[in-house]
């Protein structure tokens, strides 16, 4: 059995005093709210802080409110289950609620919060093991050791981003507010994550993720498509958001195409997305479309499946996106995980 390590739980009444806590403790603290990606974490020794800042009993992180007319306001506390369920977000972010439905299993999407899963720890076959087996083969960059094992040759770490939320926010122009004892601000979703396996967050380590906030939609539909081995809790071996919108004559005005898990950050196509502007989505167009966003795709042997297949089902899932997104019939090509 894996145990936690022994740590402090401080259960602060405001977000204030939970910043201020982080703050006099430095790299000791760690917020928790959910718990479902730290816990773990800290069993298999990833992860030791002395100090946890309990936010799970703060009211003011939790809830949705908004409408069609001024966007969507989330607390970064409100329950993933809360977020798939949400009537709003089912009509108007399509893409979110799916994100939100397909993490982990109902039990945890209960206990897991919105904030959580933009925040999840990036991931990779040999920094998820336990304490133990990581010591057997001499650690990696990511923790205890000085090289990347999937790379050991490269100077950074490739651990790679496994949220489902983050993706789908980035591709909705999403953007999260942040708090520390400095005071707050606000930056969009793309802006919070960097390309680097082990620094992946762009935020200061006192801050903490109080709020998401999604503009309205004007016309913008979205989808998401995830691929993973076992469909019902697995996380996701390549997440595919796409958001469009037509003009009257049916030629594509916005169009966002953002990857996940096949890289430290949500990968934005913007070749991609440049090449759908001002045209219908034609079969044809798609096609081409999906097989220019497939080429930044490059998965390294650090997650599951063969890493030559999710590259291939890069290309298939985007043109799935595409044409769920433009009413399109989605073909079905029976390969295997083929959800």
């Amino acid at each position: 059995m894996l145990r936690l390590p022994p740590f402090r739980y401080i259960a602060p009444a405001s977000v204030d005093e939970a910043a201020r806590i982080l703050a006099a403790h430095g790299p000791e603290a760690m917020v928790v709210a959910g718990g479902t990606d730290l816990y773990p974490n800290m069993k298999r020794r990833q992860f030791t802080p002395n100090v946890l800042v309990g936010l799970r009993g703060l009211r003011s992180l939790k809830g949705i409110r908004g409408d069609k007319k001024s966007g969507i306001a989330m607390g970064a506390g409100t329950t993933l289950t809360e977020i798939n369920e949400d009537p709003r977000i089912q009509e108007m972010y399509p893409a979110l609620a799916k994100a939100a439905g397909w993490v982990s299993t109902p039990q945890l999407r209960n206990m897991g919060t919105i904030g959580g899963n933009i925040c999840l720890d990036t991931r990779c076959n040999y920094y998820n093991q336990s304490y133990f087996w990581r010591k057997a083969i001499g650690f990696c960059m990511k923790k205890d050791g000085d090289i990347c094992l999937v790379a050991p040759g490269s100077p950074r770490c490739w651990a790679i981003s496994s949220s489902d939320t983050a993706p789908v926010l980035t591709s909705l122009g999403a953007s999260v507010t942040l708090q520390s004892s400095r005071g707050e601000r606000q930056i969009p979703v793309a802006s919070l994550f960097r390309d680097d396996g082990i620094e992946y967050l762009a935020k200061a380590p006192d801050e903490i993720l109080v709020g998401v906030n999604l503009p309205p939609i004007n016309g913008l539909k979205s989808t998401y498509w995830k691929l993973r081995r076992r469909g019902s809790f697995d996380f996701p071996v390549l997440g595919v958001a796409a958001a469009i919108s037509l003009d009257g004559n049916g030629r594509c005005e916005d169009a966002r195409i953002v990857l996940g898990g096949v890289g430290s950050e949500p990968h934005v196509c913007k070749e991609a997305q440049e090449m759908l502007l001002g045209k219908k989505l034609t079969p044809e167009i798609i096609e081409a479309v999906a097989e220019v966003a497939s080429k930044p795709s490059r998965p390294l042997d650090n997650s599951d499946l063969d890493h030559g297949y999710r590259k291939r089902m890069t290309r298939v899932f985007v043109t799935r996106a595409l044409r769920e997104l433009a009413g399109l019939p989605i073909p079905r090509m029976g390969a295997p995980y083929d959800l």
